[in-house]
């Protein structure tokens, strides 16, 4: 029988962004995961504030090169790839010289939002599901984690050229929710810039007003299930979910326990697969 296929997408890793409860759970859930008998393939950005030389990031050639367009501009995708020794791990970093040089990572330092976060984040998203294609690898479950992956739901289920590809149409989407509502508003055409990837006029309306809370809530309506990360979590999202009937993780504050939840949830959604 073969390996369960788990992608994880995160906006933050830990070592190579520290200080968070998200970067930390980044880092251990891939592990445990792992370490439990699955496949796994970890993404991030490569924001500028990523250290490329203490962490020894590498481009990987075969893998760069293509062109994605966002807003009617193309942006060669860049692959980067370092590896965590201590635990045998590697980690994909999508990159892109218009998106990703400034020295940040989601927020300047005045605590303004980094300009074009809504491009970045549709570059981001369709860098990971491009570099999948070209792995020729099918993840049964793909968990998002962090505000900066909330585009992957939307590409995965909603876009014909994702969600008809033989390696995303079987795929479970499961999305982590944490308390990092950045307070302000992405770009007021965001909804216009996503029209050429697709999707129905019932999608754009979450975008037309891109706060955080919409945005979630577009990720969650995509979603098989939601994983509460933090006691903290908003409850009009959490009352969202359960309007969707999505399923709900409830939040353990034991990080080994959570990582055996979550690893047990994904078991019971891939099975169900299967019936």
């Amino acid at each position: 029988m073969s390996k369960s296929k788990i992608l994880f997408i995160s906006q933050e890793i830990e070592p190579y962004l520290n200080n968070t409860s998200l970067a930390q759970l980044g880092k251990k859930l891939p592990q445990y995961t792992q370490d439990h008998g699955k496949e796994i393939r970890i993404f991030m950005p490569r924001f500028g504030n990523v250290n490329e030389r203490r962490n020894q990031l590498h481009e990987v050639i075969r893998l760069s090169g293509l062109n994605i367009t966002i807003d009617n501009q193309d942006h060669p995708l860049l692959i980067k790839v370092a590896s965590i020794p201590s635990i045998h791990i590697q980690i994909y970093f999508i990159d892109n010289e218009d998106y990703f040089t400034d020295k940040v990572d989601v927020i300047n330092a005045d605590g303004s939002l980094v300009k074009y976060n809504d491009e970045r984040a549709m570059f981001f998203a369709r860098g990971v599901l491009e570099t999948i294609k070209k792995f020729a690898w099918k993840p049964d479950v793909i968990h998002c984690t962090g505000w900066f992956t909330m585009l992957v739901p939307f590409y995965v289920k909603r876009t014909g050229y994702y969600k008809n590809s033989p390696f995303f149409m079987e795929s479970k989407v499961v999305l982590s929710l944490y308390d990092d509502d950045f307070g302000q508003m992405l770009a007021e055409n965001m909804a216009k810039k996503m029209k050429a990837d697709g999707g129905t006029q019932k999608d754009w309306r979450f975008y037309k007003e891109p706060t955080y809370l919409n945005i979630m809530k577009a990720a969650i309506s995509y979603s098989t299930g939601v994983v509460l990360a933090s006691d903290k979590v908003n409850p009009e999202l959490i009352e969202f979910a359960k309007e969707n009937k999505k399923d709900i993780i409830p939040y353990v504050e034991d990080e080994k326990e959570r990582c055996k939840i979550i690893n047990d949830y994904y078991d019971s959604i891939i099975e169900k697969d299967e019936e």
